[in-house]
């Protein structure tokens, strides 16, 4: 079933539109048709997602600790067995 309407297309589309017919050398028709198919079958735009937060903890550093020597402090977090 086909239903003959009319519609108002903008000047962006019309050239879109003219320029898909020259590469495919389809009638306006058809190309209409098949460019609003390519756009319906597309899956609806997600909803924006609600931003991730991370809540920051204080995992406390014990004094004298220092980062700037991994291997001391693997030795202090995980003991001298530590390899």
């Amino acid at each position: 079933m086909s239903e003959r309407t009319t519609i108002t297309l903008e000047d962006d589309v019309i050239r879109r539109v003219r320029e898909e017919m020259r590469h495919t050398g389809r009638s306006f028709k058809e190309t209409v048709n098949t460019m609003l198919r390519r756009g319906l079958d597309r899956p609806a735009a997600e909803p924006p997602r609600e931003r991730y937060r991370v809540e920051p903890v204080n995992l406390g550093m014990r004094p004298g600790q220092q980062l700037d020597c991994v291997w001391q402090l693997l030795e202090e977090t995980e003991g001298p067995d530590y390899r």
